[in-house]
């Protein structure tokens, strides 16, 4: 098994997280489950990119710990975590005229030394990357001459080249149509089911989340409120006490997933269908 698919635990112990006086995570214990996609949901200024970037060692905690494989992150050196764990930051940003090929091989830094310099080994990784989330037809093109959708797709291939099992991104659909979100959605899926990859996903759109997930994990006010698969985890009532939504679950009739319809004001909702009706797919 080469290093792009070893399972790696990743483990929040008691964070607390704030931003000058202000808290925003307190005492969160938190487990990505090595091997799937798991998806945090949660109203704005809950707490869910600080807890990604403090889990991706971008941040610091002021109590508490990361543990990476057992290991404290913060004691270990940039380039070793960086082998380990790959974060793709909300609504990245490349330089003017960098193309495809040049913003991918950036992804290779943790490789690169005084002692060595570009091999045959960062370029294959390279291509192989690119190949992966189909962005090789455009790897001679600037980035900033492509579509969103095509863009997060090389800002992924970018941490894909750093060949870690281990990926954390922060909002990746946002600002896209829903066909893209779906399309880039599928391909994080397949990362992760057939890639052997350990995913991390900030998500707004709960309908995407619930389809997508593996596990969903339920933010409010820098707790952990909800944590399952689908079908356990997004309810009604859940959705009720962390959004302050009022919804009905149903089951999509094709695979099975729970999907929320929003109940408007004034109109009585129907009944809950029942557990045994809404199977995770």
């Amino acid at each position: 098994m080469n290093q792009s698919t070893t399972p790696r635990v990743l483990y929040g112990d008691s964070l607390t997280v704030g931003y000058g006086e202000r808290p925003v995570l307190a005492n969160v214990d938190f487990t990505l489950e090595p091997g799937k996609l798991t998806v945090l949901l949660g109203p704005n200024g809950c707490g869910k990119s600080t807890l990604l970037k403090t889990l991706a060692r971008t941040m610091t905690p002021d109590g508490g710990r990361v543990l990476l494989d057992g290991n404290d992150i913060h004691r270990q050196s940039t380039r070793a975590v960086a082998r380990m764990l790959g974060i793709l930051p909300q609504s990245p940003t490349a330089p003017d005229g960098l193309t495809v090929r040049e913003l991918v091989a950036l992804g290779r830094f943790p490789y690169q030394s005084m002692l060595r310099q570009w091999s045959r080994r960062d370029q294959e990784a390279v291509e192989a990357a690119m190949a992966e989330v189909a962005v090789t037809q455009f790897a001679d093109r600037p980035v900033d001459s492509l579509s969103g959708g095509q863009r997060q797709r090389c800002w992924i291939a970018m941490v894909l080249a750093q060949e870690t099992g281990l990926l954390l991104l922060d909002e990746p659909t946002t600002f896209l149509d829903l066909k893209v979100q779906v399309d880039l959605l599928e391909l994080l899926a397949t990362m992760t089911h057939k890639g052997g990859r350990t995913l991390l996903v900030v998500l707004h759109d709960l309908n995407l989340a619930a389809a997508y997930a593996d596990t969903l994990v339920m933010m409010k006010a820098g707790e952990i409120r909800h944590r399952g698969t689908p079908s356990a985890t997004f309810t009604s009532s859940n959705l009720k006490e962390v959004f302050d939504l009022d919804a009905r679950i149903v089951a999509d009739p094709n695979s099975g997933r729970p999907v929320c319809i929003p109940i408007r004001p004034g109109y009585v909702a129907a009944p809950e269908p029942t557990e045994a009706s809404v199977v995770t797919g």
